[in-house]
């Protein structure tokens, strides 16, 4: 499995229907949606409301990264809205066990994120029930940020701890990844890349889309 996740914290929101059935159109896998607080993080994008309303342009399964604090309270709302997969920072989570399950308990699929300073070793607990882990390739708040290369190794350590594990968990990866080196991020174990600015910063969403499959 590797897909595409075109993130729409850089798409032009004036124009957000327009742009997310380009993408649809040009073979995008999934639409990975930034879920920012400005608690947890530094900047506030979006909530339910918005990912229902884009649940309605677009059948493609809808990946809700939730960058904020006490995520526990809010899974429900988001899962209710169209959001087909919820991810959570493990930095933010008090109680990461009961929150996983919650996730799933809603019929959706359970993500762990770390951030690129947080080791991975905290994940050895909940891998075998977690559905998948989000590694950032740069901190967390803002598109448009250079991707960390360390990630890369953290990334295939961690896909070496779940082969060895025998978990189905797959990984993903956020951050700075674009045509120079989405090729490295696949061979580091990475299943789903989100890619907000390779894509819509391009003055050819559709293209540089295409592009980046072909760089695969």
């Amino acid at each position: 499995m590797k897909l595409i996740a075109p993130s729409i914290l850089s798409a032009n929101f004036s124009r957000l229907a327009e742009d997310i059935k380009l993408v649809e159109s040009a073979g995008a896998d999934l639409i990975h949606l930034d879920i920012m607080d400005g608690h947890f993080v530094p900047n506030i994008t979006f909530g339910p409301k918005m990912v229902s309303d884009i649940n309605k342009i677009t059948d493609l399964t809808l990946d809700a990264h939730l960058m904020i604090s006490e995520p526990e309270k809010y899974v429900e709302d988001f899962a209710k809205a169209g959001a087909d997969w919820i991810s959570v920072q493990y930095e933010a989570a008090s109680h990461l066990d009961r929150l996983i399950h919650q996730i799933k308990d809603l019929g959706c699929k359970a993500g762990v994120v770390i951030n690129p300073a947080t080791p991975i070793d905290v994940l050895n607990e909940i891998l075998h029930i977690t559905d998948y882990i989000l590694v950032m390739s740069v901190n967390p708040g803002f598109g448009g940020q250079k991707f960390i290369e360390y990630a890369l190794d953290k990334a295939a350590r961690l896909k070496k701890k779940i082969d060895a594990g025998g978990y189905s968990t797959f990984l993903e990866m956020d951050g700075g990844i674009d045509n120079s080196n989405i090729k490295k991020v696949s061979l580091a174990g990475v299943n789903v890349f989100v890619c907000g600015n390779s894509i819509f910063g391009s003055k050819d969403p559709a293209a540089a889309l295409k592009s980046l499959k072909s760089s695969l």
